[in-house]
Order: structure tokens, then sequence, then C-alpha cells
């Protein structure tokens, strides 16, 4: 059995694909464990991950593909989030969604999933929105 952390944001269609992604790899229907993670940057109404409608959508696709699914959440940078629990976890495997940013944007607000590839050894997997 391999173990994959899917780092979700609040985008449904991102953490949808990244779902996917996970449950179109060979075996994983037999042989995958997820753990989704949704790091909390500003929550003020304390809000849990499990109430979010990309976390929501991620797991039930997850289940319908008999996919053993765990939700995870945290507070904080949301690439440092994602390396910690895949750290602890001794993930096989990280799954981020991509997007297209603007060089700008890219400098100025830095990019979860840049990080994410340049900071772990471990297994990186992007998957894209199905517009892009």
């Amino acid at each position: 059995m391999y173990h994959v952390i899917i780092g979700v944001d609040d985008n449904e269609e991102r953490a949808v694909a990244c779902a996917r992604a996970v449950a179109e790899l060979p075996g994983a229907e037999s042989g995958a464990r997820v753990t989704l993670i949704h790091s909390f940057t500003d929550n003020p109404s304390g809000a849990s991950a499990t109430q979010l409608g990309s976390v929501r959508d991620a797991t039930e696709l997850l289940e319908e593909h008999d996919i053993e699914v765990s939700v995870t959440e945290s507070s904080g940078d949301p690439a440092e989030q994602i390396l910690d629990v895949a750290e602890t976890e001794d993930a096989d495997l990280i799954v981020v969604a991509g997007r297209k940013r603007s060089p700008t944007g890219k400098a100025l607000f830095g990019s979860v999933t840049q990080s994410v590839i340049l900071n772990t050894d471990r297994p990186v997997m992007v998957a894209g929105s199905p517009d892009q």
C-alpha cells in the first residue's frame, strides 16, 4: 500500500483534478491511501477543513474509487504544512495542483507547488485543472 498526500486549497476544480489523478494511478483502488491536507492561512470563523467544498469533493471522488481517505488541517504556510505532513506520514507521493500565474504573481506571492517541488526529495505529481 502506498500513501499519497494531496495538498488541497479552496478551489474545487483543482482539488478534484488532484483526486482524479490519484484515482487513476495504477493499483490505486486496491493499494493507495490518501491524506488530504488543507492549511488555513486565515480562518476567523474557525471552520474545519471538512466543511470546505474542495475537501468534500476530493474526498467523495476518492471514496467512490474505494480509496481510503483521511483529512488533516493545519494553519500556516501551505507548502511547509504539506511538506511536514508528508515527512511525518512518510508519504510515498505528494500531489499538488498546478495553475497558471503571471511572472509578477509568482514573484509577489510565491507558489505552493514550486515550494513543495523544490523542498522535498519525495516524488511530486502536479495535477492541473481541467480547463488548463
